[in-house]
């Protein structure tokens, strides 16, 4: 015999708990007994035909719970308050407010070091290789949470938990939550959500990493998730393209004379599917490639600094993409003016709340409307500052970029890819560059010969 309280004791599942009434418990002779429900097996009653329709009705009640927990929390996710049990690695709950995060300082220390040596060039392995070595604990030991199951890595930082620390934008000060969800209330097992639907709110607690330092990282694993083999390294890794195919170049290494090793570029596509003519070999030394895209880009990068046509480009620019800090002034004081007008009349109809001659039903509707116009105004002024601010600083971040690139062009793989978004190679060795930045969305081309002599054309 089971005896319960009632039928939501025994289960808010309709599906098993009509299981257990309809088929286990009479399959196997047990006797079930609801107190309150006054359902009992054992007796024929009219009131056991009713069970199914009570145990629907209980799992619609932990329906409804659920969604009002999940409705809470995705509102606080959406407010930028923190609602994970442990804070990200360099972060800690705060005492004095609740569903806040505030700088670790042991832990920072460790997040600003990876960035730094990020920035370095160092891959995400390498740094775990040194994290190791150095005995610096992981984020799990040192938030002391006990693993269950251990395997031969546990207790030691990943190349893959480097890189989803590198990535995170928790750590310029975002709020990043959202990113796996149950499937409903009765399926625990959760699913993880593309980036387009997690939860980032900006600017929610003090950043770690300056976001400048942040977009380099992003473009630096960027550049390398376009390679797969990692035992060579050159200045080019991860940038140049087939023209032909549109895979990336692959690198082989061979033996010259006095044995010296050179390295080759070579398709990939045509290693793979040489008999299948897919496409060509495109065989050139690396270092001739190298050399031409240098000089390509640092005669490209001399002329872009000529400051009559810097100037002249960036305001042809500024014109067309977006508005002037002039046009951006006036709309931000029609938007101030309108919400003034706003905030008066607000105050005309509270007046008439309080003499009666408007009804609160009314009050209240207008009130939340005339408010939530005012809130979407206010956060129009907040993108048009930050345009504004952005348009007064694109001809000087262009120009110094394109200065320390020439300062360092043959050593800096950071400020190549600040700069270089793509090279392509084509079947009869032309370099195709293309930039990053709009003023130069052309491509620029450059001719190599066999023998490794280069001439530029645009």
């Amino acid at each position: 015999m089971v005896v319960t309280k009632d039928m939501s004791r025994l289960g808010r599942d309709y599906i098993q708990t009509g299981y257990y009434l309809e088929k286990f418990f009479p399959s196997h002779g047990v006797r079930y007994i609801s107190l309150l429900d006054g359902i009992d097996t054992g007796i024929d009653s009219g009131i056991n035909d009713i069970t199914p329709f009570k145990a629907i009705m209980n799992d619609m009640y932990a329906k409804d719970i659920s969604k009002k927990i999940t409705s809470v929390k995705r509102d606080k996710q959406r407010k930028g308050l923190f609602i994970g049990g442990k804070a990200p690695y360099g972060y800690k709950l705060s005492v004095e407010q609740k569903n806040v995060i505030e700088i670790d300082p042991p832990a920072a220390a460790v997040v600003r070091r990876m960035f730094s040596l990020a920035v370095g060039g160092v891959s995400g392995r390498q740094i775990a290789v040194i994290l190791n070595n150095e005995g610096i604990p992981t984020p799990a030991q040192y938030a002391n949470i006990n693993i269950t199951r251990k395997g031969v890595y546990s207790g030691k930082w990943s190349a893959e938990r480097i890189s989803f620390m590198l990535k995170n934008e928790v750590y310029i000060g975002n709020m990043v939550q959202g990113r796996i969800r149950q499937i409903n209330y009765k399926i625990k097992t959760p699913k993880k959500l593309p980036p387009e639907e997690w939860t980032i709110v900006k600017n929610t607690h003090p950043p770690l990493v300056e976001s400048e330092v942040f977009d380099k990282v992003q473009l630096l694993i960027a550049s390398r998730n376009n390679t797969r083999v990692r035992t060579h390294d050159f200045l080019l890794k991860g940038l140049i393209f087939c023209h032909e195919c549109g895979y990336p170049l692959g690198v082989i290494q061979r033996k010259l004379a006095g044995d010296k090793l050179t390295l080759y570029f070579v398709c990939k596509t045509y290693q793979r599917f040489t008999k299948e003519y897919k496409c060509t070999c495109h065989c050139i030394r690396v270092e001739t490639v190298t050399q031409a895209v240098m000089e390509q880009i640092r005669a490209i990068c001399e002329k872009e600094l000529d400051r009559e046509r810097c100037t002249e480009q960036v305001k042809d620019i500024s014109s067309r993409h977006v508005p002037s800090n002039l046009d951006s002034q006036q709309e931000i004081q029609k938007v101030e003016s309108k919400i003034t007008e706003l905030t008066d009349y607000l105050d005309r109809i509270y007046d008439d709340r309080l003499a009666g001659t408007l009804e609160e039903g009314d009050f209240r509707r207008i009130y939340d409307k005339i408010k939530q116009e005012r809130l979407e105004l206010q956060d129009k002024i907040k993108n048009l500052q930050s345009r504004k601010e952005s348009n007064s600083t694109l001809e000087l971040n262009a120009k110094a970029r394109i200065q320390e690139f020439l300062d360092t062009v043959d050593t800096n793989k950071e400020l190549l890819v600040s700069l270089v978004s793509r090279i392509e190679l084509t079947e009869n060795k032309e370099i195709k560059i293309f930039f990053r930045f709009s003023s130069k969305t052309s491509a620029h081309e450059s001719e190599s010969s066999a023998d490794g002599l280069t001439k530029a054309r645009s």
